[in-house]
């Protein structure tokens, strides 16, 4: 720890695990103790002024003004300082952020699309293409929106709160938002970047710590916005393709429809096998003869006669 970045250190900044992060510390670091060096400075003088022109020592106020001009020296060195700061550092590195992406190829591409309170991640399948959203086709099943009947949806990833990315290796977060402005925010990866709906904002980081990291939203999005927070995993190599295979895996069984499913909004024409169902329902026809669960019994069918008292069993 050099002895510049104490004072992040000393303010609560969490550590940085971004290759880019260390550029964006020392802009902190030099702010932060250049902001203190003009506390104690503006201070001392404050100090300074108050008793030497306290009333005691000068009774009679001297309308002439301060006739020195080394004021004036240092504010236009504070203004100087501060523009170097801005246009000679701040400027060009967010330059560099928001122009020079790395390949798409070399990257990991994610879709990260805010909703009140939760982050939902979409990550391509193994074909390495996006399958089709449709914001009609949105569910509490189906939280994105994909397209089953879209091929490239097949073996698409969708994971709610936590994504894992690989170390040493650069990732291409798209953002989008389902229903108002939220703020993807990673501290430790000293990035973060708003989400707005309709539109897609790309990002871009490449981890270089393994470990587990918040994902918070920087954006004031509604009463629960203190509650949305999400994981992000930053796996080695090995880690990264076992939880990717899992991953699919679990896609694939559940992207295989149940038995007599219907499409989405179209209710089913009978109850759900091994379930009773309401009362009043019609009749089902069992093709397998086994007897339906809102079936009557023949005896007491009710188009047929009761039998005669007399024919009863006697209590």
């Amino acid at each position: 720890m050099s002895s510049l970045a104490l004072i992040n250190q000393f303010l609560g900044q969490p550590p940085n695990a971004s290759e880019h992060g260390y550029q964006i510390d020392h802009i902190l670091e030099f702010s932060h103790w250049f902001m203190g060096a003009l506390f104690v400075g503006w201070g001392a003088f404050f100090t300074y002024v108050l008793i030497r022109f306290r009333r005691s020592r000068q009774p009679v106020a001297n309308h002439e003004g301060v006739k020195s001009g080394i004021s004036t020296h240092l504010e236009f060195a504070v203004v100087l300082i501060e523009a170097v700061l801005l246009i000679g550092f701040a400027i060009p590195l967010w330059a560099r952020r928001v122009n020079e992406f790395p390949p798409s190829k070399d990257a990991i591409l994610v879709h990260a699309v805010g909703q009140q309170f939760n982050w939902n991640f979409h990550l391509p399948g193994p074909d390495g293409q996006f399958g089709r959203r449709d914001a009609d086709l949105v569910s509490n099943s189906n939280p994105l929106g994909l397209d089953s009947n879209d091929p490239g949806a097949k073996d698409d990833i969708v994971v709610l709160g936590e994504l894992h990315v690989p170390v040493n290796r650069p990732v291409i977060v798209e953002l989008s938002s389902k229903d108002v402005i939220h703020n993807f925010a990673l501290p430790n990866m000293r990035i973060a970047q708003d989400a707005i709906p309709g539109q897609l904002i790309p990002m871009w980081f490449t981890p270089i710590k393994t470990g587990t990291y918040e994902v918070i939203c920087g954006q004031l999005c509604g009463l629960g916005h203190y509650g949305m927070k999400g994981t992000l995993v930053v796996d080695n190599p090995q880690e990264y393709q076992a939880w990717l295979k899992e991953r699919v895996e679990l896609a694939g069984s559940q992207s295989a429809p149940p038995p007599n499913a219907r499409p989405p909004g179209e209710p089913n024409s009978g109850p759900t096998p091994g379930t009773v169902p309401p009362p009043g329902a019609p009749k089902v026809e069992n093709p397998s003869g086994a007897p339906t669960p809102n079936a009557l019994p023949p005896q007491a069918q009710p188009n047929e006669q009761p039998p005669h008292p007399s024919a009863s069993p006697q209590l």
